[in-house]
């Protein structure tokens, strides 16, 4: 890991001639809830007739299934598991539309959902420092590249990853060692920002080092590994950084 020279501060400038702790050159972010406010998706399925709370299900379905398959030996997309999940919650939903065209709505709603109020400022500061940014996502990198370009922040990031190209989701090494060769690293110098801790625990497992973001102020699962930066928000991250 390379050490940068200054103090890095929470706006992302560097104070000349004081210490700097080495930091990771490259940083990881996960995409779906991380970067991305996927909390619009709740009127999705409002919209289409069915109870809201189905979302929250269903991402859940989603992501149980994708792991399911990594697990295996097997490897699918994310949009082919989130369609097929969708339709078999839906199944016994009094629609107002088809059910072709409900999943349709509520799969067309990942390309139109926008990033956390804290995440702008986090990835600029982040980007200002120096550091290389690049996601890591178990969804596509076309709705990655939609979403950041919509914020605004799309070229602070200097490559767009996704599990598509890779041999297994993650949280499964195999992912993360995928991006490290994609990005010419190694796991170690490598830093994953999610708001995860089952993707905290698998980059940890895989030789990352970790930061979980916790907008919500839950609590952190024992069973996994622990993240070695817990912020409240992404512009916490910078100055969580310089004082490890």
């Amino acid at each position: 890991m390379r050490p940068l020279s200054g103090r890095l501060e929470g706006t992302g400038t560097f104070s000349k001639g004081e210490p700097m702790t080495t930091v990771p050159p490259v940083i990881v972010f996960d995409v779906n809830e991380t970067l991305s406010d996927m909390s619009p998706l709740a009127q999705r399925f409002r919209d289409i007739g069915a109870p809201v709370g189905l979302a929250a299900l269903w991402f859940a379905t989603l992501l149980r299934d994708g792991f399911a398959l990594t697990a295996s030996g097997d490897h699918a997309s994310f949009s082919v598991i989130g369609a097929d999940a969708l339709r078999r919650l839906l199944a016994d939903v009094k629609l107002d539309r088809s059910a072709d065209a409900a999943v349709d709505h509520v799969m067309t709603g990942l390309t139109s959902l926008g990033v956390h109020p804290d995440v702008p400022a986090g990835i600029r500061a982040l980007s200002a420092a120096g550091l290389r940014l690049t996601t890591l996502s178990n969804g596509s990198a076309r709705i990655a590249d939609a979403l950041l370009s919509a914020a605004g922040i799309r070229n602070e990031f200097e490559a767009l990853l996704s599990v598509d190209d890779a041999p297994a989701w993650k949280p499964a090494r195999a992912s993360y060692d995928y991006a490290a060769a994609a990005l010419g690293t190694d796991p170690a110098g490598m830093l994953l920002v999610a708001v995860h801790p089952w993707d905290i625990h698998g980059a940890a497992r895989a030789g990352l080092r970790t930061a979980w973001v916790n907008r919500t102020g839950e609590r952190y699962p024992g069973y996994f590994e622990a993240p070695e930066f817990t912020v409240a928000a992404l512009t916490e991250l910078p100055a969580a950084l310089a004082t490890a």
